[in-house]
């Protein structure tokens, strides 16, 4: 691998202030930016990545890469160009450019998740129709996590990665063109047999989800038409993987405004007359979109013309094909962290009416600060696994220990806010309509001790990519999310007579902070010896987020004090949430950084004011 000028492995290639290259004097024997490769020219792939071979200026032949490098200016990218034209390295300013769309996108995503659950909330309020409804959502929220999030994406972004890295090295044919024949069919034909069996099995999953439902036929009903979006989102997942190991984030950050959108048109326009079987017509609607908004982004990638071979710098790139045996402990992972939710309305089936919606607001207004957290991760997998298949394992560590510094940080600020300002948050965004204030004060209780295991959800969902990144399986993050998921089981049901829907959250919290700690107590023994994954530093990750958790308990307690003093619930957000910052980010970020060394937490740092000074260059746009 060619190593550019200030590009040792786990460093960045551009300075905090320019956003291009450092410049100075080059290290003897090492080249410029405008100086050949000891492999020759710098060649480009036209039309595929648009690789750049000075900062600013496009490669003859180049589209431009930008976020999602579909036509868009993109960021100057100086990129580890070898033969055939692929890139290992991406600069800090792609990042932060990538993370910045990515979390514009996100935002938009989460704010039409919650006019999604208002536009529920008001339309059908938090009774039997509203619970049937959610158990019927079940099916496309752990296809969600199956297919889209934790599932293919883990599965093939790595595979694509290989395949692009084996093109890069001149392989004759087109890897990523045979990854494509070799898997798509398959899954598509494994899909329509799922979403036929999930509709004509309805009646008895229903009864398995929640015994309790008194009148279970409306849930039969949604969860057929639910089960028509199995399909979409398996083929929008494996569009959002492809497209992220190109290295395009914007098309894949998109599908959840597409779906979100989808489901409430959908409501408004057949609510009237057809109840709330429409939300269920909805999310069918919205998956549908999600693939219509990535397949032209993934047409031009395919359709872009094969690099010609080139002769190879370094070792060949061992060649990993998707196995069996590596989608099924990645997906039945994903199907067991999703299992929580499972428990959650297995156990509340069973409470008064409106306790599985209770727990559903709850979660979609917590889980929002867990998205944006993960959004950092989502960006950087693809460096991580392209690091990995270019042998460069110290720069993956490194990426990842940033990484879980800064997802770390932006989830507990997230959670301080929400525990301090529950029952303000609430009562703005869904009390009209049919949501009543008892609604509201429930809602608030559960979204509370929910958010108490907000970073153990981030932790769960950032490490489990070490294990998986270098494509292949691993069985022990499967072993430590049952673990997890017997935790919650057990102290729910011991809880769920006594506290109700406080104690199902309580144990949800607690289950997923067990798994936390076991998969990065996991990555100790990777480190001695394991081959597989990214091993990182234990205990200089943890040293790192002492501080953050500390700062979280100061900043609850001062955001519970402004907030409280206010009746309104604009005057008390607008209170509680700087009251959290004003607490939460200097104690959080007041990291020693004076030796400049490589550390984590001086990485993260920078990390923060680069996204930073994104975001507001953005917004003064």
């Amino acid at each position: 691998m060619t190593v550019l000028p200030s590009q040792t492995p786990g460093s960045d290639t551009t300075g905090p202030e320019s956003g291009g290259l450092k410049t100075g004097t080059p290290a003897p024997g090492r080249p410029t930016a405008d100086t050949p490769t000891t492999g020759g020219p710098r060649p480009t792939e036209p039309g595929l990545t648009g690789a750049r071979t000075t900062a600013g200026d496009p490669a003859p032949g180049g589209s431009g890469a930008g976020v999602d490098g579909d036509g868009a200016g993109g960021p100057s990218v100086v990129r580890d160009v070898g033969a055939g034209g692929e890139s290992g390295g991406v600069s800090r300013r792609f990042l932060a450019r990538a993370a910045l769309g990515t979390a514009v996108l996100s935002i938009a995503g989460s704010l039409l998740g919650l006019v999604r659950d208002q536009s529920l909330a008001r339309l059908f309020g938090a009774g039997s129709d509203t619970d049937a409804f959610l158990v019927a959502w079940t099916v496309p929220e752990i296809a969600a996590t199956l297919l889209i999030e934790d599932g293919l994406a883990i599965a093939l972004i790595p595979a694509f990665s290989m395949a692009l890295a084996r093109r890069a090295r001149g392989v004759p044919g087109d890897p990523v063109r045979e990854l494509v024949r070799a898997t798509l069919p398959r899954l598509c034909l494994a899909l329509a047999a799922v979403t036929a069996l999930v509709a004509a099995g309805a009646p008895y999953l229903v009864r398995a989800l929640a015994p309790g439902l008194p009148d279970p036929r409306l849930a039969v009903d949604c969860t057929r038409l639910t089960a028509l979006s199995l399909l979409a989102f398996g083929f929008a997942g494996y569009c959002s993987a492809a497209l992220r190991a190109h290295r395009r984030f914007f098309a894949p950050a998109a599908i959840y405004v597409a779906y979100n959108t989808g489901i409430v048109a959908t409501m408004f326009l057949l609510g009237g007359e057809w109840g709330v079987r429409a939300a269920a017509v909805g999310v069918a609607v919205g998956g549908c979109l999600m693939v219509a908004v990535q397949l032209p982004s993934l047409w031009r990638q395919l359709a872009s013309r094969t690099p010609a071979p080139a002769p190879a710098t370094g070792p060949a790139a061992e060649e990993r094909p998707v196995r069996l045996a590596l989608i099924a402990t990645v997906l039945l992972f994903a199907l067991c962290r999703q299992s929580q939710v499972l428990v959650e309305r297995f156990l509340a089936s069973s409470l008064p009416a409106g306790s599985i919606s209770h727990l559903n607001y709850a979660q979609k207004v917590a889980q929002i600060p867990m998205t944006l957290s993960l959004m950092v991760c989502t960006v950087t997998f693809p460096v991580v696994a392209r690091a990995l298949a270019d042998g460069d394992t110290r720069r993956a560590r490194a990426r990842v220990e940033r990484d879980l510094v800064l997802a770390s940080c932006v989830v507990l600020a997230g959670m301080c806010a929400v525990i301090a300002c529950a029952p303000q948050m609430i009562e703005l965004l869904f009390q009209r309509g049919a949501f009543t204030a008892a609604d509201t004060a429930a809602t608030a209780n559960v979204m509370r001790v929910y958010a108490l295991g907000l970073l153990g959800q981030t932790l769960v969902g950032a490490l489990v990519r070490c294990y998986f990144s270098a494509g292949r399986p691993s069985w022990y993050p499967l072993g430590v999310m049952a673990a997890g998921i017997v935790v919650t089981s057990l102290i729910g049901a011991a809880t769920v007579s006594r506290w109700g829907v406080a104690g199902i959250a309580a144990a949800n919290a607690l289950g997923i902070t067990v798994t936390a700690v076991l998969l990065l107590t996991g990555l100790r023994a990777a480190r001695h010896g394991d081959p597989a994954g990214v091993s990182i530093g234990v205990r200089e990750v943890l040293g790192r987020l002492s501080r953050p958790v500390l700062a979280s308990v100061l900043a609850v307690a001062a955001g519970v004090f402004a907030a409280s003093r206010f009746e309104s619930p604009v005057a008390a957000l607008a209170a509680g949430c700087p009251a959290v910052a004003a607490v939460f980010v200097p104690l959080a970020l007041s990291v020693p950084v004076a030796r400049r060394s490589v550390s984590a937490s001086a990485s993260a740092l920078r990390s923060v004011r680069t996204v930073t000074r994104r975001l507001t260059h953005g917004r003064s746009r």
